[in-house]
């Protein structure tokens, strides 16, 4: 993912693995949980369409569907950038691969369970998700390289 002259530290490549088990470990529990428990983990989605139908901006239907989604999305931008800094030799296109994959086979499981539905749209959200926090992790890294000439190439978008 990166040259030498940005690569993160060894201590924060580090930390970085740290955080992104633990990341998994909450992802893992928040999207293979029985429906009915994850109802309470997830509730915020329906309070948030809630406020948006009373407010008459959108029907309650049409901002769950919405909301849902900017929530897939949201959840795998720390996939992404945890992924892109743990794993710096990592380009860009395969951080992204990997979040993709990942969220195959959390739909995939999903679809084994029976108070779960897997959904597509759940997979393009997650992978968004992750580029995004990809992207993010790369100008990060090129913020905290600062001004230095070999900051301008690196490997996560070559």
């Amino acid at each position: 993912m990166t040259s030498p002259a940005v690569a993160p530290s060894r201590a924060g490549t580090v930390t970085a693995r740290l955080a992104l088990v633990g990341y998994l470990l909450f992802v893992g529990f928040t999207v293979w949980l029985p429906a009915s428990v994850s109802a309470k983990v997830t509730g915020l989605v329906g309070v948030m369409a809630a406020w948006v139908s009373d407010a008459g901006i959108a029907s309650y239907e049409r901002s769950a569907v919405v909301l849902e989604i900017l929530a897939n999305v949201a959840l795998f931008v720390p996939v992404g950038l945890l992924l892109a800094l743990a794993l710096p030799r990592l380009r860009l296109w395969q951080v992204v691969l990997c979040g993709g994959l990942m969220s195959v086979v959390i739909e995939a499981v999903q679809g084994l369970m029976p108070s779960r539905v897997p959904a597509l749209s759940d997979i393009i959200a997650n992978t968004s998700g992750t580029l995004i926090g990809a992207v993010l992790a790369l100008v990060l890294l090129r913020l905290v390289a600062g001004d230095r000439p070999a900051a301008a190439r690196r490997r996560l978008v070559s």
